[in-house]
C-alpha cells in the first residue's frame, strides 16, 4: 500500500463562483489500489466555504483541523476536529470555515464523485 506524503498529493484550488478559499488535495484513489473510492482533503482558508450543492453520491467527512460548520438538513451545525459527518446523496450541503485559521477535513466519495 503506498504512503502519500502531503507534499506529494495533487493539489488544486477550487475555482467556482460559489466557493471561496478552498484547496483540494487528492489522496488515495483507484490509482493507488482503492478501486471505486477516492479520499480527498479539503482545506478552507479564512472566510472560506464550499458551494451549497447537491449530487447523487454520498460522502463521509472527518474533521482534521480548525472549526467550521456543515449546512445539512436545512440548518448549520458546528463541527470540530474528531467529528465525523455523513452526507447522503441528494442532500443540499455546504462546509464553512468558522475560525481564524485553516479548517480541514477528509472527504471520502465513490470514484464518480471525484471528477
Amino acid at each position: 500500500m503506498p504512503i502519500l506524503k502531503s507534499s506529494e498529493m495533487s493539489s488544486v484550488e477550487v475555482k467556482m463562483d460559489a466557493a471561496k478559499n478552498v484547496l483540494k488535495q487528492t489522496g488515495i484513489t483507484g490509482k493507488e489500489g482503492w478501486e471505486g473510492w477516492s479520499m480527498r482533503i479539503f482545506t478552507l482558508g479564512a472566510d472560506g466555504y464550499t458551494p451549497k450543492h447537491t449530487h447523487d453520491w454520498p460522502h463521509i467527512n472527518y474533521i482534521i483541523r480548525g472549526s467550521g460548520t456543515l449546512f445539512i438538513d436545512g440548518e448549520e451545525q458546528a463541527v470540530a476536529p474528531g467529528d465525523t459527518a455523513y452526507v447522503p446523496g441528494g442532500e443540499v450541503h455546504q462546509f464553512r470555515n468558522a475560525g481564524d485559521g485553516d479548517f480541514s477535513f477528509i472527504c471520502i466519495v465513490p470514484e464518480e464523485g471525484d471528477k
